[in-house]
């Protein structure tokens, strides 16, 4: 059940778009959603999608109504960029610009679709329509995320990932200087209530922690290098707790870190480093993976002062 009520933002919009937009359905399932009488406004049902929405009306969404997700097709012609495979676990390094599985607007040519033409045993693992995926990445985020090839492998990772005994490091580059050179951000996460399409901290969403340590400071421009440790694993949540110490992320355009010192069409954000207990065997597999080259050339230009404003 989702229940929301319309903040400015969405002042205006029609009915079964704000519905596809809540839900992360397509546009045809949100109006027949509507149709069906699975939505509420209100308190009422509203049968009609196009209905133009005001500030302060409360959506009520019943997603039992939403169809299941179909099985994604595999496709050979998605790269994917496999670190590491063995008989129970795939580790992945992910580049930018790739959708870790299909979902609304994302149909085809995901993560998923190029890992299932390889390895079609992932096919009924972990959750339908996303088989094998234990935690994701942005599209704009890259690195190293880990696949299960067995229910087993699925159900020990998804454990040890609710456990805190998953490691997942990040490095970022934030505008400014942090004044601790060391932290624990412990920040709830949920929809930001002026805009469903970010998340923000709320004192009513979910608890989220992320550790930070200061690996290097830059002066001209004033940014810092940080490394960041997820102890949980909300939606975009470096990005927003960085956001709230007044640090956004470099490149960031959804979280205020889009400015012109820097130019970068995306986050300044990579999964450097993934350890994990191996659900088989029970060894301690760590795997690190060196920034992509457009991180790079970024931090090569601060090194070198090229960046220098």
């Amino acid at each position: 059940m989702i229940i929301e009520e319309i903040p400015p933002a969405l002042a205006g919009e029609r009915l079964d778009r704000v519905v596809s937009l809540l839900a992360d359905i397509t546009r045809s399932e949100a109006a027949a959603l509507v149709a069906d009488g699975f939505v509420q406004v209100d308190g009422a049902p509203s049968l009609v999608g196009k209905v133009r929405l005001v500030v302060g009306m409360q959506i009520v969404i019943d997603e039992s109504g939403v169809p299941g997700p179909a099985d994604p097709e595999p496709d050979a012609s998605v790269p994917c960029n496999v670190v590491y495979a063995d008989d129970d676990v795939i580790v992945i390094d992910k580049p930018v610009g790739q959708v870790v599985h299909p979902g609304a607007g994302n149909p085809t040519g995901t993560l998923v679709n190029g890992l299932l033409a390889r390895y079609p045993d992932i096919a009924g693992v972990g959750e339908q329509g996303r088989p094998g995926i234990v935690h994701r990445l942005d599209i704009g985020t890259t690195g190293l995320l880990v696949v299960a090839r067995t229910q087993d492998a699925y159900e020990s990772l998804v454990g040890a990932l609710a456990e805190r005994s998953v490691t997942r490091e990040y490095l970022a580059l934030v505008w400014g200087h942090p004044e601790a050179n060391q932290g624990v951000i412990d920040a709830p996460l949920g929809r930001d209530p002026r805009d469903p399409l970010r998340m923000a901290i709320v004192a009513s969403g979910r608890p989220a922690r992320t550790r930070f340590e200061v690996v290097e400071r830059f002066g001209r421009p004033r940014v810092t290098l940080v490394r960041c440790r997820l102890e949980t694993g909300r939606t975009h949540q470096i990005r927003v707790h960085l956001e709230g110490t007044g640090h956004p992320v470099v490149g960031d355009a959804t979280y205020g870190g889009a400015r012109s010192q820097i130019h970068l069409d995306r986050p300044f954000l990579h999964a450097a480093r993934l350890a994990f207990t191996h659900p088989a065997t029970g060894e301690r597999r760590e795997f690190e993976s060196p920034l992509p080259a457009d991180l790079q050339h970024i931090l090569d230009g601060l090194h070198s002062g090229a960046l220098e404003q």
